[in-house]
């Protein structure tokens, strides 16, 4: 029959430089994955066209067409969020928090009666 090994008893000191070794790394994955490209609208004036829009951002969400032939486009990039307030129980009572609102955000992009690009515009509502 083979001994057991015994296990390593892990002191507070390891346990708490355990813990904190695992909130920092995923730390870093969270805050690594939520890096986005930022576009720079003002060097694709003249450029881009509205097909080009619909390929890399689907259809808009809302147009409208001016008499004089120009549109103009909104795409949601981003949902907003209403505030919430929440209650936890916790290792010290009970922790009573809250969140707060966001607004939706949405890129406005006009287009010139041939469709190419004229104005790009970052909005919240």
């Amino acid at each position: 029959m083979n001994p057991r090994t015994p296990v390593p008893d892990l002191a507070p000191s390891s346990l708490t430089w355990l813990r904190s070794w695992c909130v920092l790394s995923l730390a870093l994955v969270l805050f690594t994955g939520c890096q986005t490209h930022k576009i720079d609208w003002a060097s694709r004036v003249g450029t881009y066209t509205f097909d080009d829009a619909v390929t890399e951002m689907g259809p808009p969400d809302k147009t409208a067409t001016l008499s004089d032939g120009t549109q103009v486009c909104e795409w949601l990039t981003y949902r907003g969020s209403d505030g919430a307030v929440f209650i936890s129980p916790s290792y010290f009572g009970t922790v009573v928090g809250s969140t707060t609102s966001s607004p939706d955000a949405f890129i406005r992009l006009t287009f010139d009666p041939e469709k190419k690009l004229t104005e790009a515009k970052r909005i919240y509502k």
